[in-house]
């Protein structure tokens, strides 16, 4: 039996336990966590610096601090989530009570990526901890500073038998998709996801796929350009480009167009020539990353670049035109390459969007209460931020995740403690009163029994 067979035997062992199912546990659990963040906080920068050459704003904002965040949230409402919901008894079961109780999977396995190593890794976490599960952590082997982190961070503060990360490689995944866990989550991309779920789909193994897709920005004539401009640049080249929500692309109508790009161009100016602006921006993953992106740029229609450069891993943030056919516009971008395309009409925009898979998320500028409400009704897509970019993806009061090709299932605050936990239905029927309706002989019995129902 190998290593990774011994630590899902114990962690069933330990779920077997009962000891997740209690509220103190779970409570204390968090709370640990938050401890262990805190306490490595400094290290984890430093991994992510190492990583991604990510400034410390981005850190904050997008990895520790935002986890932090969630957890004192999912610590502040655990206690009320956790209550049995009682729901209504109809006639025909009369008397008796019924509830919803929410009952945890048991062994997960949380399988990260390298973007976000350390913020995708930990979120799913919290809710599985919540929900009172048990859990190993895949992170990815791109990150492998943060990945480090991680295994030293959770074996210094949790039992294996109840919480631990798994380094390794491609290998190390196919050998843990290849045991029966009780719940996979997944975060990336489709490509990975596809094989995951056939994975999961052979020990039929409840799972979350969060993966991606081509999130569009659009722009309708209405829009406060000068806003627009400002938000889509920030959503795009926040960790460089390298993001699921990322803005993939705008679609700009056409009476816009024009001035639309000279402000958009002037707002890249802005960005990419901003005082020290190595240290407020993220670099590239790696070098396979880096020539792919490079490799759009070359055969794009550039409006604005300073550049790149291969031994930093460094790519300015670059605005080009494109038509609907070019190859930036194929597939998710995941880097900081920007097209831009015009379209007549919001009509043209919409059929376009929606002859496409279904994004993870887009993003609307529009004054319109119209047409906001068309693009809701028409316009499919895991989420939507209407008049800004990225923002609905950090509140803990909405549900995160994809549809379609961009995945299924969600999480973030109760969504997460849901998506953890299964919706468990128990009716509690008195033994006092036994109407004889129900047991046979029927004759007879089927018009009050209509009645009833």
């Amino acid at each position: 039996m190998d290593e990774i067979q011994r630590l899902i035997l114990m962690q069933k062992k330990f779920f077997k336990s009962g000891k997740t199912l209690d509220y103190h546990f779970r409570i204390n659990s968090l709370k640990k966590l938050k401890l262990c963040i805190d306490r490595y906080e400094k290290e984890i920068k430093k991994a992510l610096f190492k990583d991604l050459h990510k400034p410390d704003f981005e850190i904050f904002v997008s990895e520790t601090g935002f986890v932090l965040k969630e957890l004192d949230f999912v610590i502040k409402h655990l206690k009320d989530w956790t209550k049995p919901q009682k729901v209504s008894t109809d006639l025909v079961n009369f008397p008796a009570k019924s509830y919803i109780y929410r009952q945890p999977f048991g062994v997960t396995l949380i399988i990260s990526p390298w973007n976000y190593p350390f913020h995708l890794s930990i979120m799913p976490l919290v809710g599985a901890i919540a929900a009172g599960n048990t859990a190993i952590i895949k992170p990815s082997e791109l990150s492998v500073h943060t990945s480090l982190i991680l295994h030293k961070m959770f074996d210094e503060c949790f039992d294996k038998s109840y919480l631990s990360v798994v380094a390794g490689d491609i290998n190390t995944a196919e050998q843990l998709l290849n045991e029966k866990f009780d719940k996979i989550f997944y975060t990336g991309g489709s490509k990975v996801g596809k094989i995951v779920a056939k994975k999961a789909a052979e020990h039929l193994i409840p799972l979350t796929l969060e993966l991606g897709g081509k999130s569009p920005a659009v722009v309708l004539s209405d829009a406060n350009l000068k806003a627009a401009a400002k938000r889509i640049v920030w959503g795009k080249f926040f960790n460089a480009g390298q993001t699921c929500v990322s803005v993939d692309y705008a679609a700009i109508e056409e009476s816009i167009y024009k001035k639309f790009k000279n402000i958009l161009i002037d707002e890249v100016k802005k960005y990419s020539t901003m005082k020290r602006f190595e240290e407020n921006y993220s670099h590239i993953i790696n070098i396979k990353h880096f020539k792919r992106l490079v490799s759009l740029i070359e055969k794009s229609k550039t409006i604005y670049t300073r550049g790149y450069f291969e031994d930093k891993l460094l790519i300015y943030p670059t605005l080009i035109e494109s038509d609907k056919d070019d190859a930036v516009m194929q597939d998710e971008i995941f880097g900081p390459i920007l097209p831009i395309l015009k379209f007549k009409n919001y009509m043209e925009i919409r059929e376009f969007i929606t002859s496409r898979p279904r994004p993870l998320s887009m993003y609307l500028f529009s004054q319109s209460r119209k047409m906001k409400d068309r693009v809701l009704n028409e316009i499919a897509s895991g989420g939507i931020t209407i008049n800004d970019t990225l923002v609905h993806l950090t509140s803990s009061n909405l549900p995160f995740g994809g549809i379609g090709e961009s995945g299924y299932g969600s999480y973030h605050g109760i969504y997460s403690f849901y998506e953890f936990s299964q919706a468990r239905a128990v009716m509690d029927r008195s033994t006092l009163l036994d109407f004889p309706l129900r047991y046979p002989p029927y004759k007879g019995k089927l018009p009050l029994v209509k009645k009833l129902f």
